[in-house]
């Protein structure tokens, strides 16, 4: 439980326990502003917690939907894994007729979960994973490599290894299952991998996102909970917890940890560059991540710059997300954005049309999210703006369901013709067309898959913004 840990690290704070919250006291909440004294908020930012009934009603949905996730997380999680099967099974035997077919002869060929052929439901989605699309002195290389490593580290450990070795003809550096406090269970994995070239060495982070049936990562997804970390502002705290926060700690500089346990993510990966990039000065490297992967890429190097890793400030080249959610408030927004551009590191957050994820948590009056930096806002045609925010910047806007509705009906057109139009390695499978279809339900949500933001990278006119140093 938070409220049992010290968190002298904070200057400020507002924790959601929703293992704590019963129905009364969640009810309390909509019709109370005294909700600081509830037993599954733990605060000392009483004029932020006491706010407008907008608020309550904001953590009274949080709440809500983090109970509802931790009660179906096991059956959830089950459902995914025959999900997951199933559309492997149909895969690797070419079809349900061949699954039959195979059966009959004795060929059947049955999913391995650790195997390199197997593949998750984001995998599923888009099965692309050749990387020689752009040649190294293409402008837009390293950031399409970081959207394939993004989607890649979706998968088991010998699907990288494989795929990273045999069709990147890279080096796998390491793939990490890091041990969230909080939890009490590993939930965040890392894959680090070396682009090698004659002219630099990159090394690539790349933070795996939030998986469909994972239901503590959703639960991450949805906390509004946000620590205060004095000289940097206010940050969300699921994300933060994800990273390696420590309870009665925050993120002190230097830890001791056994070696038999899972490590913390921000400090293997920390350390591991810290050794590789001191013995190769000529390497650099580039942090990214989709989705909640997004979210840990940049608070990555938020850490760095707490703790004044000089080494890897000066090494790191560039910060990639995909769909991330917002992170923090304005005050971390304006550190962040004075640290990036005193250490002149570039950092893009890719948009791709009506993507739900990047719209939260919400940012308004009553809630203190931001999001900065420069937006790539991709349309349904891959037509690139620049822009300081999305458009629709919280999704639940009534005026905006029709329009994304269409938009929806075209992109499920859109999966019969982009092949014809843009070839062959832009042609979409059946799992994604009927993902296409829940659009038409809940817009926004398929359009946060891989497979839009690799067309975004590829087909996209970004080449001015990408150019060498």
């Amino acid at each position: 439980m938070a409220a049992t840990c010290d968190k002298g690290f904070a200057d400020s704070y507002m924790i959601l326990n929703p293992e704590d919250a019963h129905f009364f006291d969640i009810i309390h909440v909509l019709f109370s502003r005294n909700i600081g004294h509830r037993k599954f908020v733990d605060s000392n930012a009483e004029g932020d917690v006491e706010g407008s009934f907008r608020g309550r009603w904001l953590i009274f949905i949080s709440i809500v939907l983090q109970k509802f996730l931790l009660f179906i997380s096991k059956p959830l999680a089950k459902f995914g894994s025959c999900v997951e099967m199933l559309v492997n099974l149909v895969a690797l035997n070419g079809g349900i007729t061949m699954i039959i077919i195979n059966f009959l002869s004795g060929h059947l060929e049955i999913p391995d979960p650790k195997s390199h052929r197997y593949l998750s439901c984001i995998g599923n989605l888009d099965t692309r994973v050749k990387c020689d699309i752009l040649k190294r002195e293409d402008s837009k290389y390293y950031v399409s490599l970081a959207m394939m490593a993004s989607k890649a580290c979706y998968e088991n450990e010998a699907y990288l290894k494989s795929t990273i070795a045999h069709e990147w003809r890279m080096e796998f550096v390491g793939f990490f299952d890091c041990w969230n406090e909080y939890q009490g269970r590993a939930t965040t994995q890392i894959l680090i991998l070396l682009d090698k070239s004659k002219d630099r060495d990159t090394y690539v982070v790349a933070f795996r996102g939030t998986e469909p049936f994972d239901a503590d990562a959703w639960c991450t997804d949805l906390d509004i909970s946000w620590y205060g970390i004095p000289g940097v502002g206010r940050v969300h705290g699921g994300f933060m917890k994800a990273l390696g926060l420590q309870k009665n700690l925050g993120w002190p500089n230097e830890i001791e940890r056994d070696e038999n346990l899972a490590p913390l993510a921000y400090y293997v990966v920390r350390d591991i560059l810290r050794k590789c990039l001191s013995e190769n000065p000529n390497a650099k490297f580039i942090v990214t991540g989709h989705s909640l992967g997004g979210a840990l890429a940049i608070l990555f190097p938020t850490i760095m710059f707490l703790h004044d890793e000089k080494l890897l400030i000066e090494r790191l080249e560039g910060i990639y997300t995909f769909g991330q959610p917002r992170v923090g408030d304005e005050r971390y927004a304006e550190y962040m954005k004075e640290k990036m551009k005193e250490n002149c590191v570039r950092y893009c957050r890719f948009v791709y049309c009506n993507d739900i994820v990047p719209r939260l948590p919400y940012d308004d009056k009553d809630m203190l999210f931001k999001h900065f930096g420069i937006c790539l806002f991709f349309n349904r045609r891959y037509e690139l703006k620049i822009l300081e925010e999305e458009p629709n910047k919280n999704y639940f806007s009534p005026w905006c369901v029709i329009p994304m509705v269409f938009n929806a009906i075209l992109e499920l057109i859109r999966s019969f013709t982009i092949a014809y139009k843009n070839g062959p390695h832009y042609r979409e499978g059946w799992f994604l067309f009927f993902f296409r279809m829940v659009g038409l339900l809940i817009p926004g949500l398929p359009a946060h898959g891989p497979q839009d933001y690799i067309n975004s990278t590829l087909l996209g006119s970004i080449e001015r913004h990408f150019k060498e140093d």
